[in-house]
């Protein structure tokens, strides 16, 4: 029988130590070792190969995958590295087995992220053109004008790109809800200060299907139905990113 080969980005996605994004960023800094020897980018391994980060062995994750909605506080950073990052997300919630961010949340604001173990379903959510929803709660520093509402459902030109057309409704005199698709690096904070707005307090209250519902600083397991709406959600969206990416073909 033929050696079944996985690039080792996935391998490491799939075993679920990390999200492929961030197995590229521990490849390329040459933490990973295949048989004790530094690999280059794509580089595939077998069931057989012994894969190591940092000098220690990844081996396959055999039990339940974890899947935790958390509410951030500000000042936590969303990252694994422990040892750069004091700060950070994983030794602040001290989940008993080794999980890692969906996505990030800026170090200034709060509310819902997702905690897995699950590499693939990282892969899913993260994939840009699958336009899951985030909800946000913004609060600027002066009276929310209907040309700001209508300046940020249209789009912004923001990191030489113009912002998708989003959901974004006025809530009082220095609120708004706002409803992305996109993912762009502090794309809220970005569009605001185009505007001549400065953010004070940013709060993400939904991914997808799922809504901020504990304290600040807590975390909960998803439940059942929610994981499982989820995941109809990322089939569907699976679907049409392939049918789209045969129409360009």
């Amino acid at each position: 029988m033929e050696e079944k080969l996985t690039r080792l980005n996935k391998y490491l996605s799939e075993v679920g130590y990390c999200s492929r994004r961030a197995a590229d960023k521990l490849i390329e800094a040459k933490r990973v070792t295949i048989n004790g020897a530094v690999p280059e980018m794509g580089t595939k391994v077998s069931e057989n190969d012994v894969v190591e980060v940092d000098g220690k062995e990844i081996v396959s994750n055999d039990k339940p995958f974890v899947y935790l909605a958390f509410n951030k506080p500000i000042g936590i950073v969303c990252t694994t590295d422990t040892r750069v990052e004091k700060d950070n997300i994983i030794d602040f919630i001290k989940y008993p087995k080794r999980v890692f961010p969906i996505g990030r949340l800026d170090k200034p604001s709060e509310g819902l992220i997702f905690l897995t173990d699950d590499g693939d379903i990282v892969n899913k959510i993260l994939r840009g053109s699958n336009n899951h929803d985030k909800e946000y709660i913004v609060t600027v520093d002066k009276p929310i004008s209907q040309t700001f509402i209508e300046r940020m459902q249209n789009g912004v030109p923001i990191l030489d790109t113009i912002t998708k057309e989003c959901v974004v409704e006025k809530l009082d005199t220095f609120r708004f809800k706002i409803i992305l698709t996109q993912g762009l690096n502090r794309q809220i904070r970005r569009m605001c200060e185009y505007l001549n707005y400065d953010v004070v307090a940013l709060q993400r209250v939904r991914i997808m299907n799922i809504s901020l519902d504990i304290p600040v600083g807590e975390y909960r397991e998803f439940t059942k139905d929610e994981l499982a709406e989820l995941n109809i959600l990322l089939e569907d969206s699976d679907k049409t990113f392939e049918e789209n990416s045969k129409i360009k073909r």
